[in-house]
């Protein structure tokens, strides 16, 4: 799996998913940082990677019929990266298995 991390998460996620074995850019990283959503979606699309955003607006657009875009949503609120990290690490298994069952968006919550 892959994966592009969105402008309100840490770089540090794109960091974690990759000392996890992932291959994962944070938009920062890749030349996205003021680009649209559309931009970001079409980039998502065209590399095949999961879009790991707070970002509602990108639950709308992978829920639509025809998206080829995955989204991996975290609804957490403001918090601390450490416990961005610890929330993930607690859920991971199963975001995982659900990503890799083909759900085109799991939730972190």
């Amino acid at each position: 799996m892959k994966f592009l991390v969105d402008n309100q998460l840490p770089r540090r996620l794109a960091q974690y998913l990759q000392e996890r074995g992932f291959d994962s850019r944070h938009v920062l990283d890749v030349g996205l940082a003021t680009a649209s959503d559309a931009e970001i979606c079409e980039y998502a699309e065209k590399q095949q990677r999961v879009i790991v955003s707070k970002d509602e607006d990108f639950f709308y657009r992978a829920r639509r019929p025809n998206s080829k875009i995955s989204l991996l949503w975290v609804r957490l609120g403001n918090c601390r990266t450490r416990f961005l990290l610890a929330t993930f690490d607690q859920l991971w298994p199963t975001v995982e298995a659900r990503l890799k069952a083909g759900d085109r968006v799991v939730e972190i919550r």
